[in-house]
């Protein structure tokens, strides 16, 4: 049977999503937290966006994944939703939007020593190890120069590795999700991680007592649009473009989102809220994307000899 292609136009909105869009939600989460605690935050942005698209695939009939696959979902969303950007929304209390982004950057880098069974490959490629020596040297750079001299609060550096952790999480929650789509639709999918991962959430926070103190009243009108960005455009359209690609698209070609998140944010850091950018800083991002650029280039190579010995 031949599997039907995906519209092109359609791929280019959801990679359109997974640049832009995941690029400007460090923002939006730097203005939720001018009100919101961060799991409050996360909590509700993965609640009211699980909770419609779970209605969505209701409406049209469609059923919930059955058995190891409704956990495995449910695990996958929490890794990579809690403990990927629920960690990051906890960090950006002590360091930038942009510093945040940079360091998410590093998720292929971090793929590639969790991907054990291909190790044998990976290790035997100059491109690979050349890659990972220059991205992690950038990281070390970074944390020394990009953190630390920028702002010298311990806390600072404590989130900056806590980004980190967060990487692998979301890393291994990507790699647990990848292979467990069964019969159900990428929607019905996502909504099961965003709920779980929802819940989670709010555990969390009422674990910390984040709701002691909180309160809806005094939410500033900025907050509530992070928030409503974050719901909308983070997780409706971002994070479900995320979820179809992943099923249809090879993990080197999903990981050039990447390269431009952290300009994304960066920028936009800078721009609008005037979060200060120096040039170690931009020259460690610079060194960590080149060494970025680096691992992936032997699944850019298979990929055009795979479209070269293709017939036409």
């Amino acid at each position: 049977m031949t599997k039907k292609l995906a519209s092109p136009l359609l791929v280019a909105f959801a990679f359109f999503n997974i640049y832009i869009i995941w690029g400007s939600t460090y923002l939006a989460v730097a203005y939720g937290l001018q009100s919101f605690p961060p799991f409050i935050l996360v909590g509700l942005r993965y609640l009211s966006a699980g909770i419609l698209m779970l209605a969505w695939c209701k409406i049209k009939g469609e059923q919930l994944p059955k058995g190891k696959l409704l956990l495995r979902h449910a695990l996958s969303g929490t890794m990579m939703l809690v403990g990927g950007t629920g960690m990051i929304a906890w960090a950006e209390q002590y360091i930038s939007s942009g510093q945040a982004a940079i360091l998410v950057a590093t998720e292929p880098l971090i793929f590639l020593l969790l991907d054990r069974k291909n190790w044998s490959e990976y290790f035997s490629n100059k491109y690979i190890i050349s890659g990972l020596l220059i991205g992690f040297t950038g990281i070390f750079l970074f944390l020394k120069l990009g953190v630390a001299v920028a702002n010298p609060s311990p806390m600072a550096t404590i989130a900056s590795i806590v980004v980190l952790f967060s990487a692998v999480l979301w890393v291994l929650g990507s790699l647990i999700t990848k292979d467990s789509k069964g019969n159900s639709s990428s929607t019905m999918n996502a909504s099961i991680q965003l709920l779980a991962a929802g819940a989670a959430s709010a555990f969390i926070a009422f674990a910390k007592s984040e709701q002691v103190g909180f309160s809806f009243a005094s939410v500033s009108l900025q907050a509530w649009g992070g928030l409503i960005f974050l719901i909308v455009f983070g997780s409706l359209l971002a994070y479900l473009s995320f979820v179809w690609l992943i099923s249809i698209k090879p993990p080197a070609i999903i990981s050039t989102h990447t390269y431009v998140n952290p300009v994304v944010a960066v920028f936009l850091g800078w721009l609008l809220i005037n979060e200060h950018v120096n040039t170690a800083q931009l020259i460690c991002l610079f060194v960590i994307l080149a060494g970025i650029l680096l691992v992936n280039v032997p699944g850019y190579l298979k990929r055009n000899r795979d479209l070269a010995d293709s017939p036409d």
